[in-house]
């Protein structure tokens, strides 16, 4: 479709234009006060004084003013002048050029009649004597400016609130879709070559694809496509990049529009432009129309949860049921949308017949993520030190927004350092940087308080080797990083189902911070915090969400509809007493499992203290060369042993875990 805007021609209207309007409106009402000439304005007794010398060729009153005007002669005006010099004053009606010119404000006609018969007999003025009304060229002016001002100023303010004649953002264009049309002629096309990974959400959305390139294929067999699907993924995994690629790839149009656009101040507008949304898909069919963060319009309507209602985001949503609902299901247009808070959303908008369909774009799994890698290294210059495969193991539950941030963040690093090219080691500091935040070796830490954090960053690490389900160790550090004190980096095992005890074997290592500080420091300190608040989460969730308790076996409290149970809870007051001492028993329960291990392995916990109090950094090799190889390995310390790739398909489930004294710092650290 070609640019119209761009082929129209003339001077764009600008608000300079209203202040040189103001300017010459001013400056017309000054010069036509001026009059054409000027005259001495004298007052009654000087004029009559003036006429007595007989020098006064005509006089002319102006009586609508009151005012008499007598033209002198040359010599008479030469002497008013020596003997009374001041400045003229500006009369209206004036010839042009005349400064032999008196004037004085009269008493009244009728008076002024009887003075000039007095000098008449006197034989002191033979003149003529003319009656005329001053034209007030101020007043018309100042009437008609005025309006015409008052209509360039209408003008003004309708092109200003319809978007400067362009369109858009108007008040008069207030209901107008705000929609960004991409076109089969746009030069930002995307296709599915530029979105890496997501192999199983490109073939589930590429019978959409086919249906818009070939829609005989599908009507001839009676078949009808769906009229929306909707995708779901947590934030960065590339749901509006796979929209984009999907009109890409079946090039046709395809209007983009923020959820958050449909709703404005005013009553009505958000219904109305979805309306001219489906009237521009409608005449551009087929097409696609992708509407991002959907949720930001078709939340649940009467939500208990939440107690102020938005009757105008409702009626929004009710004009986008019914269009959905309202075009036949062959006119080719397609609605795409995007959110990552499906479970807010309303049922009558998941429902067959609008969105048929949900597409959930997982984070990225290990063969994902190298692709991803590849993808935005194109641009970026590396050395053969970079090992995508390597990077892609230690960024597991990285989104794709996030490997874009690394691969940005390690060429912002090499370019502090004066490289030539991006190495692997700037790419190992910027993900430690976007996980832990920016070292902070100028910090000011005591021996002291390095001897606590050492023993406490060693204790995780003791423990969780000796875990079964214990996450691989990557570095241990206590440099201070962010806001935190120490940090560890470990590899989570990626699986889909969470056994009973990986989550105790979770808590075991997150409590073996704070016990290697009582036995081995004598006290404890406040930098366990998030330690424990990630245990206690993890024991209440094993509770009452998975039912793994004792006492209340095979139970869940956990509310899928998003409601939250509102003010009450679904449990008794015994219960909830119940459930607390389950919780507690849980966490004295691995305390102490945690105390056991430690215990065994003392030795090797004094020894790895001390080398990361010395080094301040250890890896995977140092514990390995202490505690000797783990009994139970998983499929993650295998790959980071071979470089072998899995062949399941299995994805990740978490992001890099961390000692839980670092990756979320409390806010009171050692």
């Amino acid at each position: 479709m070609a640019n119209t805007n761009n082929n129209r021609k003339g001077p764009k209207f600008s608000i300079f234009w209203m202040y040189g309007l103001m300017a010459v409106f001013l400056c017309l009402m000054f010069f036509m006060n001026m009059e054409d000439g000027t005259a001495k304005e004298v007052n009654w007794t000087q004029f009559e004084k003036i006429v007595q010398k007989g020098g006064v060729k005509s006089i002319t009153v102006y009586t609508n003013k009151n005012v008499a005007e007598a033209v002198l002669t040359d010599s008479l005006a030469s002497e008013v002048m020596k003997e009374q010099p001041s400045v003229n004053t500006p009369m209206l009606g004036s010839p042009q050029g005349s400064s032999n010119k008196i004037t004085a404000q009269i008493p009244s006609s009728d008076k002024f009649d009887e003075k000039v018969e007095q000098w008449k007999q006197e034989g002191v003025f033979k003149g003529e004597v003319k009656y005329d009304k001053v034209a007030d060229y101020s007043m018309v002016l100042w009437n008609v400016g005025f309006i015409v001002l008052m209509v360039v100023l209408w003008f003004f303010m309708l092109r200003r609130f319809n978007g400067g004649g362009g369109g858009g953002g108007g008040i008069f264009s207030v209901g107008k879709s705000k929609a960004r049309l991409f076109d089969k002629d746009n030069d930002n096309k995307v296709t599915f070559q530029d979105v890496a990974g997501l192999a199983e959400a490109k073939v589930e959305i590429a019978e959409i694809v086919d249906f818009l390139k070939n829609p005989q294929h599908y009507t001839e067999l009676g078949g009808k496509i769906p009229k929306g699907a909707l995708l779901v993924g947590p934030p960065g995994t590339g749901k509006t990049l796979l929209a984009k690629a999907v009109a890409g790839e079946a090039d046709v149009p395809f209007f983009s529009m923020s959820g958050s656009d449909f709703v404005e101040m005013f009553v009505g507008v958000g219904a109305s432009r979805v309306r001219d949304l489906f009237r521009q898909a409608k005449e551009k069919a087929p097409c696609i129309v992708f509407i991002d963060e959907i949720d930001a319009v078709g939340r649940a309507r009467g939500n208990k949860a939440s107690l102020s209602g938005n009757d105008e985001r409702e009626s929004t949503l009710n004009q986008l049921l019914t269009e959905m609902d309202g075009f036949g299901s062959n006119s080719g247009v397609i609605i795409l949308a995007a959110t990552n808070r499906a479970d807010i959303l309303d049922k009558a908008l998941l429902r067959a017949g609008r969105f048929d369909r949900q597409i959930y774009v997982e984070l990225p799994e290990l063969s994902d993520r190298k692709e991803i890698f590849q993808v935005h290294l194109r641009n970026v210059k590396t050395d053969g030190s970079v090992d995508l495969d390597l990077l892609s193991r230690q960024t597991p539950g990285f989104s794709g927004a996030d490997i874009a941030n690394v691969c940005n963040e390690a060429a912002l690093i090499a370019a502090r350092h004066k490289k030539k090219a991006v190495q692997r080691q700037d790419f190992m500091d910027a993900i430690d940087r976007i996980v832990g935040g920016l070292e902070k070796r100028s910090k000011v830490i005591t021996e002291e308080e390095r001897h606590s954090i050492a023993v406490h960053e060693a204790g995780h690490a003791t423990v969780s080797w000796h875990l079964r389900y214990g996450d691989p160790l990557i570095k241990v550090t206590i440099v201070p990083r962010g806001k935190a004190l120490g940090a560890a980096w470990y590899m989570p095992e990626e699986r889909q189902i969470e056994p009973k005890q990986a989550l105790l074997d979770k808590i075991c290592s997150l409590m073996a911070g704070r016990v290697a500080e009582d036995m081995f420091l004598g006290f404890i300190d406040t930098g366990a915090l998030n330690d424990l608040e990630r245990a206690t989460k993890i024991a209440y969730a094993m509770v009452t969400y998975y039912g793994m308790s004792d006492k209340m076996p095979n139970i869940s409290y956990y509310d899928t509809s998003g409601d939250s149970y509102g003010f009450t809870k679904p449990y008794s007051e015994d219960r909830a007493r119940t459930i607390d001492q389950q919780v507690q028993e849980i966490i004295d329960g691995e305390y102490e499992r945690a105390r056991q291990i430690l215990t065994t392995y003392e030795r090797g916990h004094h020894e790895l203290a001390d080398l990361l109090q010395q080094r301040e950094v250890i890896y995977t090799e140092d514990a390995e060369r202490i505690f000797g190889p783990r009994q139970w390995q998983s499929r993650t310390e295998v790959i980071l042993k071979d470089g072998a790739v899995p062949q399941d398909n299995q994805a990740p489930a978490d992001t890099a875990v961390d000692d839980g004294t670092t990756m979320t710092p409390p806010p009171f650290e050692q």
